[in-house]
């Protein structure tokens, strides 16, 4: 991960956690983890920020453990949902994730924080965490400006999806497509992915 975002993250989490927790419920991409993500089948959402996410998985039949690379976040993440899991990790190694280890896999608008030529690692890495025949939902922010930060001093990383799908590319997959993301407003681009 991008130093200076994680460091962001960690300095204001109190803060990024209002925002996202006023902001609306993606109910787009909760249809589509209940479409595709294996019922009961245990579950990991990498970059879980302020847990918002992995709340709802474990209520929806999700069990699901929570990761993310900054620790104040985490501490508003375990603060808001202390009944459940969270732990440090941080793309593109997961250090303590066990090959094989998950069902499903979340990650959602987190590879744009890292530098572009590390995404194709970073991707494959999330699919080697699952197990066979299980499923990786994964999007990032479209960079829209030339501008790799944001006023918060963020990376936006602009990339073109083929390092995406390198890192993938062992993958069948179920879902390729941009969208405006319902709860950011923000354009991402979306892939859902099954390991063969």
């Amino acid at each position: 991960m991008d130093k200076q975002t994680v460091e962001t993250y960690s300095t204001n989490a109190k803060r990024f956690a209002h925002e996202w927790r006023d902001q609306p419920a993606p109910t787009d991409m909760y249809a589509l983890l209940q479409r595709y993500f294996t019922p009961g089948g245990t579950t990991a959402d990498i970059g879980c920020g302020a847990g918002r996410d992995v709340a709802w998985l474990n209520e929806h039949g999700f069990p699901a453990v929570g990761y993310d690379a900054a620790d104040g976040l985490l501490a508003q993440a375990t603060a808001n949902y202390p009944s459940l899991v969270f732990r440090r990790a941080e793309l593109p190694a997961l250090d303590g994730i066990a090959k094989d280890a998950y069902d499903n896999v979340l990650c959602e608008t987190v590879v744009m924080h890292l530098p572009a030529d590390e995404v194709t690692q970073a991707c494959a890495r999330l699919f080697d965490i699952l197990r066979p025949k299980g499923t990786l939902y994964l999007s990032w922010r479209v960079a829209d400006s030339a501008s790799p930060r944001d006023g918060a001093g963020r990376l936006y990383a602009a990339f073109d999806a083929a390092r995406v799908r390198e890192g993938l590319r062992d993958a069948e997959f179920l879902l390729d497509a941009e969208a405006v993301n319902s709860s950011s407003g923000k354009r991402v681009h979306r892939l859902i992915v099954r390991k063969r």
